[in-house]
């Protein structure tokens, strides 16, 4: 019963909240404790926060999950906990972790407290209107970079390139979890009202666009003059190569593999993608510190 609590959380999309450590990653100021734990109890209350809203989520789709040939065992959908037991951890997760942002920063307070407001909003309406319901995912994520600015170096504003980069990236991983959707639907397995304003070739198109514009931003960024002296290294855009090989990765998965139903998963499972990220990382530090 323990393993179905926590799956109801599910933590393995708790890997989104990582974002929020850009901001200081970005700013220099990751190797300062008081950046480093302010930062970690950011991701920890936003992740169980948001598992707050997955709840909800699966409390009110639990019909259409009993359809779908994974989300079928789902917690909820598959009856192992009760919706009203669903109900009481939802109010306990939230009760507990959005006040806990006013002590952080009021600011912060005010964007989790919008994240939760948007993704009610989603919940019950937003996700059945095409194209729109992928942006209020995008949103999300630039709610997630902002929380982790105002948190950690609330002194430094972000950049015009994070923000587009993070919210580029993530509507190409929305899209390419709507692709799965398609493929699903394709089979007789309708899993979303939404699926209706979608096809493969829309799709397809929209995420080859994404794709190329996220490689020209992030390119763009790298060779900024106030990036390279921010830097000190005019040679940041030798880490588009990594971008290049993660993109091409996701995309290879996507349109070849056809496995991109969950976002994080991908992540989580596939050695390519970890290994690209780690050596974004190790050249980015190299190029900064070097």
């Amino acid at each position: 019963m323990i393993k179905a609590y926590l799956t109801l959380l599910r933590p393995h999309q708790y890997l989104k909240n990582l974002v929020l450590i850009l901001p200081a990653f970005f700013a220099l100021r990751i190797n300062e404790w008081e950046v480093i734990w302010r930062t970690i109890i950011g991701i920890i209350g936003f992740s169980l926060v948001a598992s707050a809203v997955y709840i909800l989520n699966d409390y009110l789709d639990q019909e259409e999950d009993r359809k779908h040939p994974v989300k079928k065992h789902r917690p909820i959908a598959s009856g192992i906990v009760s919706g009203k037991n669903a109900l009481v951890l939802m109010g306990i997760l939230l009760v507990l972790f959005v006040p806990m942002f006013y002590w952080l920063d009021k600011h912060a307070f005010y964007l989790i407290s919008s994240y939760v407001f948007m993704n009610v909003l989603y919940t019950f309406k937003l996700k059945h209107i095409p194209i729109l319901d992928i942006f209020i995912i995008a949103l999300g994520f630039l709610i997630r970079i902002a929380t982790g600015a105002t948190i950690a170096t609330p002194d430094i504003p972000l950049t015009m390139w994070i923000v587009l980069m993070i919210f580029l990236g993530a509507l190409f991983l929305a899209l390419a979890k709507r692709r799965d959707d398609v493929l699903l639907a394709a089979e007789g397995n309708k899993v979303r009202k939404s699926i209706d304003g979608y096809n493969l070739e829309f799709i397809n198109g929209a995420m080859v666009i994404m794709a190329s514009v996220l490689v020209v931003s992030y390119l763009s960024y790298t060779i900024s003059p106030e990036v390279q002296q921010k830097f000190g290294s005019e040679y940041l855009y030798l880490t588009v190569a990594f971008v290049l090989l993660g993109v091409l990765r996701y995309m290879q998965i996507t349109f070849v593999e056809e496995k991109s139903g969950s976002p994080t998963k991908v992540f989580l499972q596939d050695s390519f993608l970890q290994l690209t990220i780690l050596g974004w990382v190790i050249a980015f530090v190299i190029l900064i510190y070097l």
